[in-house]
């Protein structure tokens, strides 16, 4: 499957329907720390928006919700690897993305033969803590000759006017949180995104 160059991630449906008009084609939905009913209710209001809207939903760890509500794509990080059932999720018919820090990690991920892979944090993120320093761009030519046609997400510090220099590194596609988000005029960030990648 072809995915789009431009994936952004929010923490909620608000989000959803602010920008998708705006031209978003893949969008990941990472819940954080709410109870199981609203994450459900925002998983089945996400994927009804990116219907509307032509979008590809990835929802990020609620790999039972997302076999549940008949979502088609999720996010894993490598501690969901431990516990997520990955014969229920394949079987299910659910696409994976995987995020990868080091070369352990990527071994492992490649083992699952998931549909794209996340390098991170490509530069230093006010996202969250992580114990990985900045993995810069020559991390992102290495990988990506070690994963040959697996799609290479940029994720981590990323902005408009780093995109080009990732994809120039082998990065398909490049993933922002906070340069959206942070933004003072989100709108206008997504158009310059869309139109940076497109």
């Amino acid at each position: 499957m072809q995915l789009d160059r431009f994936y952004p991630i929010f923490d909620n449906t608000d989000w959803l329907t602010r920008l998708l008009p705006l031209g978003i084609k893949l969008v990941q939905l990472r819940i954080k720390d709410k109870p199981d009913e609203e994450t459900r209710a925002e998983i089945i209001k996400g994927k009804a928006l990116c219907e509307q809207f032509g979008a590809q939903l990835i929802v990020n760890d609620y790999w039972q919700i997302a076999i549940d509500e008949k979502c088609d794509f999720i996010h894993l990080g490598q501690e969901d690897l431990d516990v997520a059932d990955i014969k229920a999720i394949r079987a299910a018919g659910i696409k994976i993305g995987l995020s990868t820090h080091d070369n352990d990690e990527l071994d492992r991920a490649l083992s699952y033969e998931p549909e794209y892979l996340a390098l991170g944090p490509v530069y230093p993120t006010i996202l969250k803590k992580m114990k990985w320093t900045e993995q810069g761009l020559d991390k992102v030519t290495e990988w990506k000759k070690l994963v040959g046609d697996t799609p290479l997400v940029a994720i981590g510090g990323m902005s408009v006017e780093r995109a080009q220099g990732a994809f120039d590194a082998g990065a398909d596609i490049v993933s922002a949180v906070t340069d959206i988000t942070l933004n003072d005029d989100p709108e206008a960030r997504i158009k310059q995104w869309i139109n940076a990648t497109r």
